[in-house]
């Protein structure tokens, strides 16, 4: 319950106190990179970045971190409920800000994520789990690449 009131919270633009408020009821502590890096990833609304890609944007920001600094703190984020990965192929993962239930176009040769908008898609007849088991989550993506003219 916690978590779904500290991800609700951090969907729209936040200062730093009010990130520091959301990391700590996630059960973060607000160290000074992980305060610089959520308002970096969450400042801009919903998007999908790499770790690669904000790490790019930190240095940027003049925000002094290493790549795997800016790794860790990603999947802390997503293991505290604040980020979804999105896991393209084996070699190559996103982090979406929106943690809704949603799938995704990729577009080939951009390496981009686009969400499908929820109308656009129906996923019926699931198998049934294994014993024991239960379905969490499912994940579409579906891949995209430009018409050849």
């Amino acid at each position: 319950m916690r978590v779904d009131l500290a991800r609700r919270a951090i969907r729209t633009d936040k200062k730093a106190s009010e990130v520091r408020t959301v990391l700590r009821h996630a059960g973060l502590r607000p160290t000074r990179q992980r305060l610089a890096l959520a308002e970096i990833l969450f400042g801009e609304g919903h998007r999908h970045i790499s770790a690669e890609g904000l790490h790019e944007e930190a240095m940027g920001h003049r925000v002094p971190v290493s790549l795997a600094t800016v790794y860790n703190t990603l999947h802390q984020f997503t293991e505290a409920g604040l980020l979804r990965e999105v896991a393209v192929d084996g070699s190559k993962t996103y982090f979406d800000t929106n943690t809704d239930d949603h799938h995704h176009f990729f577009i080939e040769g951009e390496n981009r994520i686009v969400d499908i908008p929820s109308s656009g898609l129906r996923v019926e007849e699931l198998p049934d789990p294994l014993a024991g088991m239960e379905i969490s989550r499912v994940d579409i993506i579906v891949r995209l690449r430009s018409k050849e003219s």
